[in-house]
């Protein structure tokens, strides 16, 4: 078949546009830049220029492809209600061109915000939802796909939570985590996530929620202890709140959060076993302080 994918040089969208390509797909990935766009020519992709605000060009590559995964995403904290904005628009324009085709529009979430306290399904639904998703037009004659990643979608390039957890215990001169450290994130190696993408543009039907979550729930406190062992600083707990927010600065929301997600209805409908190292094993042996 034929995707179309938004965020196509990203973290994520790097790794899942050669694992269609790999699988036989043809790919035309969205390209901001001429940097961005010889990349995906390189790797055997064609291009269709423009960005989340150019509607056309989304509209355009939808309309053109069997299939649309959309991973692009403006990752401005500072202005998130914007850009929150922006990514429902896109998700709209698309999936307008898309009424009555049934073909496919993968978009991206995450297993934050999910209720706390227990493993959470993919029959959960967040309280208060944080991104816009595909599903807000299931009814709409689109194959509708939400794909929820784990908060830690690790592996070499990774540029999100992990680094900056990093950063912020180099800044510190100390590792920490929140309370007593027993909250749990779930992580997901970036590989494994792109499979899933595959997966679910592929055969996922119309309505699916799906979990990239490889590990359910890692402790926090073990997160913390690995980045303190590879540095060479200490450990240390600080308390929720106030306290979490000065020390973790924009990340003390996010590391204080215990979500554990599991995996096993999407496994049971699409197949998908992850079969790459987990968050700490990455961690330990991967890029992120100098690894293989």
């Amino acid at each position: 078949m034929h995707v179309f994918v938004t965020g196509a040089t990203g973290f994520i969208g790097s790794a899942v546009v050669p694992e269609l390509l790999a699988a036989g797909h043809t790919v035309t990935g969205l390209a901001r830049s001429d940097t961005s766009a010889a990349r995906l020519e390189e790797a055997g992709a064609a291009v269709i220029r423009g960005d989340l605000a150019d509607l056309d060009a989304l509209r355009r590559g939808a309309t053109g492809a069997d299939g649309t995964i959309h991973l692009g995403f403006v990752h401005d904290f500072a202005n998130f209600a914007a850009a929150g904005v922006t990514d429902a628009t896109a998700i709209t324009a698309m999936a307008d061109s898309l009424e009555g085709t049934g073909k496919a529009l993968v978009t991206a979430s995450g297993t934050l915000g999910l209720p706390a306290g227990r493993v959470v399904t993919e029959r959960d639904v967040p309280a208060q939802p944080y991104r816009a998703t595909a599903l807000a037009h299931a009814d709409r004659g689109v194959r509708a796909v939400e794909l929820r990643l784990a908060p830690s979608v690790h592996g070499p390039g990774d540029g999100g939570f992990v680094p900056a957890l990093i950063g912020i215990a180099r800044e510190r001169g100390t590792s920490a985590y929140v309370g007593d450290g027993s909250g749990t994130w779930p992580a997901v190696h970036r590989l494994d996530a792109a499979r899933l993408f595959r997966l679910a543009v592929e055969s996922a039907p119309a309505g699916s929620v799906l979990h990239g979550a490889a590990e359910e729930g890692i402790a926090t406190r073990a997160i913390a202890e690995t980045i303190a062992r590879h540095l060479g600083v200490g450990v240390t707990a600080v308390e929720p709140g106030e306290a979490a927010q000065q020390h973790f600065g924009w990340m003390g929301p996010f590391f204080s959060m215990d979500v554990r997600a599991s995996h096993a209805l999407t496994t049971e409908l699409l197949g998908w076993e992850p079969t790459h190292p987990g968050l700490l094993a990455d961690l330990d042996e991967g890029s992120y302080f100098g690894g293989r």
